[in-house]
């Protein structure tokens, strides 16, 4: 909407491979125009590999989408790249750590948090005290490899991706138990 990219730290086993394919799917279905979309996680990359080689693993949804489309977890514009810093125009990044403690959604943050064109969208659960957490928490200045950067990028959750019950979710587990 802004003309800025949309960075996701996501876990690289499981979580990358929704949102591949569910962007994949929104693609396909009119409701996600066509955008780049870049993982940039290498260890991501190898485990999408092995979700790709062993279909007899998916959900009904998956496997059928699987006939119909080929791939799942990929479209034309998916690749990795190391220069994505350097790039411009619109593209969608899914990059490791999901929590934003390691790797290489460190170099993302720290050379794109600044741009108030760009937005961040966590969709997963970051532990107190992670800079995932102090970012989804609203802080104005984050320390991103030794150094304190500006947060003007627009930050956003999607939680319905959480594998983590909250308070509520687990009083009510054991109350049912």
């Amino acid at each position: 909407e802004l003309g800025g990219r949309v960075y996701i730290p996501a876990f690289a086993v499981e979580r990358t491979q929704q949102l591949l394919y569910l962007l994949n799917r929104a693609y396909h279905e009119g409701t996600l125009p066509l955008l780049p979309v870049y993982v940039d996680s290498p260890m991501a990359v190898g485990a999408t590999e092995i979700f790709r080689i062993h279909p007899e693993c998916f959900n009904k949804e998956v496997y059928d989408f699987l006939f119909r489309e080929k791939d799942p977890f990929c479209f034309e514009q998916l690749g990795e790249s190391q220069a994505l810093n350097k790039m411009n125009g619109q593209a969608i990044i899914i990059s490791a750590s999901g929590m934003c403690e390691a790797g290489r959604i460190l170099h993302h943050l720290a050379n794109n948090i600044g741009d108030p064109k760009n937005t961040v969208l966590f969709v997963g659960y970051c532990a107190e005290h992670t800079l995932g957490r102090k970012i989804m928490d609203g802080w104005k200045e984050v320390p991103i490899l030794g150094k304190q950067y500006p947060v003007r990028a627009r930050i956003r959750e999607m939680d319905s991706f959480s594998g983590h019950a909250d308070h509520g979710e687990l009083l009510e587990y054991f109350d049912r138990t």
